[in-house]
């Protein structure tokens, strides 16, 4: 696996693969690497013969007062588990690659990035969009894949995507979970033991709500009912919506919906999400 830290090395190395004719899969990272993001390199593999891999945490996606500072890195640790997994390049750009002095454009995907994430954290979803488009331009890759725990995140790069015309297939990965049902996350280190434990109280009151609801119980009762638990569980919560899936405002009879939420406990924001089914 080839580590590259410089644009220009960057670019002749894709070039070199551009040049053997061969389809690039890429997952974008901020590190921390744990099985949900090794999920994503599988399903690369399996989608094109070279795979990229970047790791860079964005600044730009945190607000003032969030976690950038102690966000955990891991990048020699990160590095082991992608060589060992196959991938053909790392990208690791420093900060001053990515934004260099005088950098002055932002992308604002307007729509599915206001709801939700994008009330709670204003600002975050123009630092995701700017992002990824950069990557996107530096890798120029044919196929794109992130997890679904971060499906607004997903429903704004499939937005920009369409909107900017950009050639690349973006394919969401399902969200994968510890076996209590605790999704995946980097931040998940940040909580002692007895967080930990409390924590799996928001992928159940989902499961909970998400049946009632395809029951046939009032939505509104059923996103009550989970936020009173949660927060009897410890959780100061930002939300729990059920949304159209598409365009993550409200549901549409007939079309795919999703049940959303975020909430922080012992200072850790989580967030998660489900489908829900039409009622019985």
């Amino acid at each position: 696996m080839q580590t590259i830290r410089q644009l220009p090395d960057l670019r002749d190395t894709v070039s070199g693969f551009r040049a053997a004719g061969e389809r690039i899969a890429f997952v974008p990272t901020m590190g921390a690497l744990h099985a949900g993001h090794m999920a994503l390199v599988a399903e690369a593999k399996l989608a094109a013969p070279r795979v990229i891999v970047s790791i860079f945490v964005n600044p730009k996606q945190f607000a003032p007062g969030e976690d950038l500072a102690k966000y955990p890195r891991k990048e020699q640790a990160d590095a082991r588990l992608l060589s060992s997994a196959g991938v053909d390049l790392l990208w690791m750009p420093p900060v001053e690659v990515m934004y260099p002095e005088g950098h002055a454009t932002n992308i604002s995907v307007s729509g599915v990035s206001e709801p939700l994430d994008g009330a709670a954290r204003p600002g975050h979803f123009d630092g995701v969009a700017t992002v990824v488009a950069k990557l996107f331009n530096q890798v120029k890759p044919d196929i794109a894949l992130f997890g679904e725990k971060d499906f607004q995140q997903l429903a704004v790069i499939r937005r920009m995507v369409s909107d900017l015309d950009f050639d690349i297939d973006v394919r969401g990965v399902p969200t994968q979970r510890d076996d209590d049902g605790l999704a995946l996350s980097s931040r998940n280190v940040y909580l002692a033991p007895e967080d930990r434990a409390a924590a799996v109280a928001l992928p159940r009151q989902l499961g909970v709500a998400a049946r009632a609801i395809e029951k046939g119980d009032d939505p509104q009762t059923a996103l009550t009912a989970a936020r009173a638990s949660l927060e009897a569980a410890g959780f100061e919560v930002d939300y729990v919506e059920l949304v159209d899936a598409a365009s993550l405002g409200a549901p549409v009879p007939g079309q795919p919906r999703r049940l959303l939420a975020a909430a922080k406990i012992a200072g850790t924001r989580l967030i998660d999400n489900i489908p829900v089914a039409d009622p019985e």
